[in-house]
């Protein structure tokens, strides 16, 4: 476990440095000149290959501005070889993705806004998907407590984080999971990612969940991946288990809702989401479900209402 956590961490900080690095205008400084007007070029290299990028009109705080980000893509290009480095020593091997999964991977950043926006209504977040999308794109908004606000921020950071190649490329395991949950609540919990050791009330409900083991968690989920299903169906299996099994100390829905879809899109095959004008029916039939009532009704309810094909 702990040589995967360290897999997990090096790809998360790669991803940061990598999109830190693309949003910076760095490289060897061309200035021309056009009816008397001076615009500033970039040359750079990118996968062994030579670009040329427009910067904007000429300043002197933009051409400064320019050689800082030339040493600073300096700094973060070495940082990123030597994530390369370790994650070679952990006997790390970058595959390639299929068409399929590219394709998924896609369809998933195009629902990205929408697919938080329903997330976060499903945990009670008071959110417009205006306010959601201004969040996502690094907007302010004035309407929002602080801790609703983060919630989406984090969101945003584990998606993007399962939606990484590498990631993606990765098994969807119970190092995932903690490594999911703790983005999740990062800001809130400081034993976010660990299976919580005290006990949880759950709204709706006098049924409560037992205290998780993480030996007994793990052999559950390889009992989930073994099962004689289809790909969809695991996923929902999968949804279903870490809610009610209610293994951290909050985030659980959120954490689920991510950890199935990293499964989903692996194997090319969609997403899952919870509409928002279908919340409260499907907390409905989840009190159910924990309650042993009925598994049947929302399984279907998720396979016919919350499940999008690419």
């Amino acid at each position: 476990m702990e040589k995967n956590m360290e897999i997990m961490n090096l790809l998360q900080n790669k991803q940061l440095l990598e999109k830190e690095l693309q949003l910076l205008a760095y490289g060897s400084v061309e200035i021309r000149e056009k009816d008397s007007n001076k615009y500033i070029y970039v040359h750079y290299r990118e996968d062994e290959v030579i670009l040329t990028k427009y910067v904007g009109k000429y300043s002197d705080e933009l051409y400064n501005l320019v050689l800082n980000n030339s040493i600073k893509a300096k700094e973060l290009k070495k940082q990123i070889r030597e994530i390369n480095k370790k994650l070679k020593q952990l006997d790390y091997i970058e595959e390639e993705l299929s068409e399929n999964v590219e394709q998924n991977i896609d369809f998933a950043k195009r629902h990205l806004v929408d697919t938080i926006y329903k997330q976060a209504i499903l945990e009670g977040v008071a959110t417009t998907f205006a306010d959601t999308e201004n969040i996502i794109e690094g907007g302010k908004v004035s309407n929002m407590t602080s801790e609703d606000i983060l919630k989406i921020v984090n969101l945003k950071h584990a998606w993007e984080f399962i939606l990484n190649k590498n990631v993606i490329l990765s098994d969807t395991n119970f190092s995932l999971l903690c490594e999911i949950n703790k983005m999740i609540e990062e800001g809130f919990y400081y034993s976010a990612g660990k299976v919580r050791n005290v006990p949880v009330d759950i709204g709706g409900t006098t049924w409560k969940p037992n205290l998780p083991i993480e030996s007994v968690i793990k052999e559950e989920l390889d009992e989930i991946f073994s099962k004689k299903i289809n790909d969809v169906d695991i996923a929902i299996e999968l949804l279903l288990y870490i809610m009610k099994k209610q293994i951290f100390i909050d985030g659980n829905k959120r954490t689920a809702v991510i950890f199935c879809n990293h499964y989903l899109i692996s194997k090319g095959k969609g997403i899952i989401v919870i509409p928002a004008e279908l919340t409260e029916k499907f907390k409905d039939l989840l009190i159910l479900y924990y309650e042993g009532k009925d598994e049947k009704e929302i399984k279907n309810f998720i396979k016919e209402k919350c499940y999008m094909n690419i």
